[in-house]
């Protein structure tokens, strides 16, 4: 059974009775609201009588954009990330596994309560140093999970592995950017006919299709970061796969770049995380995540000035390139 944020409350008590999640006779649905807006799933909370929680479910489809096609056994793969991190530090920092039905591809999450995501940080233009650790600390927690078997999410990875690494860097990929931003599209072309620098993002592309050692989140940019409180969450890992612990770490870092227009948070990385990591891989998918957010389909809610982007672009190639 399909829910949408606008079914209605009996939609959702025959759904979850079915799965044995509420008891009809105890607990009755109240009210459901979306938390927030959800990208790949539909996403709402429901309140009963006795409790919040909410639910998650996965489409043939990616919610935001329905015209691309999407695996819909994604939420298969974030319930094996969450079975899969069990190192007590990160078990405050992620939501609790409530139920989980594969039949109805519907996943039941603890509810966070009054949290915000970090979105709001594009508009603040500051990246705290404190959370700044605290982001690269839980990171780390994931990255020491070592599941005895994992799914390989090869058919999320190719269409994310498009939109990061072939799509923004096409001549002609449809995507009118002339639509968000006046001169966008002009900006983009220096970078869709450079050879040297698609050359590299090529490698670094190959990279992330193959198989590596470490368990990713996948998507660990602001969208994924949830705070209360200066408490710090991560959701939404339905991107995970076994990868190379550059790429969380690269796009953390894109994202702080995006913020700040500084490289500094690069150093305060490679510092604190626990192992060494590969500088010239983290600069590059640090350079190739801010192209991307840029003058691709996945857009952010970031507001600069064509020129502050053309400045953010320059400092993404000499990141890629080295």
């Amino acid at each position: 059974m399909y829910l949408e944020t606008n079914s209605s409350n009996s939609d959702f008590q025959i759904c979850l009775n079915d799965i044995g999640f509420i008891d009809p006779k105890q607990e009755h649905i109240i009210a459901t609201e979306k938390p927030g807006e959800g990208n790949m799933n539909v996403v709402i909370r429901v309140r009963t009588n006795k409790r919040s929680f909410i639910v998650k479910q996965s489409r043939p489809f990616v919610q935001k954009y329905q015209e691309i096609d999407a695996p819909i056994e994604r939420i298969d793969v974030e319930h094996q990330f969450y079975e899969s991190v069990t190192n007590e530090n990160i078990m405050e920092h992620i939501p609790k596994v409530l139920a989980y039905s594969a039949k109805n591809h519907l996943l039941i999450l603890e509810d966070l309560g009054d949290c915000k995501d970090m979105l709001y940080l594009y508009d603040d233009r500051i990246f705290k140093t404190s959370q700044l650790h605290q982001l690269i600390d839980i990171a780390a927690h994931i990255h020491k999970a070592q599941p005895k078997t994992y799914p390989n999410n090869m058919e999320l990875r190719l269409l994310n592995h498009q939109h990061i690494f072939v799509l923004p860097f096409l001549k002609d990929n449809d995507f009118s950017l002339d639509t968000i931003q006046e001169g966008l599209q002009e900006l983009a072309v220096e970078y869709k006919n450079d050879d040297t620098l698609k050359k590299e993002i090529k490698k670094v592309g190959l990279q992330y299709l193959a198989k590596g050692d470490t368990l990713l989140h996948g998507d660990y940019y602001p969208g994924s970061w949830m705070t209360r409180e200066n408490h710090t969450y991560m959701i939404d890992p339905e991107f995970s796969f076994m990868g190379f612990a550059e790429f969380d770490m690269g796009v953390m870092a894109a994202h702080s770049v995006l913020i700040t227009t500084d490289t500094s948070c690069l150093k305060i990385i490679s510092d604190r995380y626990p192992k060494k990591l590969d500088i010239s891989l983290l600069n590059k998918v640090a350079g190739i995540e801010i192209m991307r957010r840029l003058i691709g389909l996945a857009q952010l809610p970031l507001k600069r000035t064509i020129n502050e982007k053309k400045l953010l672009l320059t400092i993404a190639r000499k990141l890629v390139i080295n």
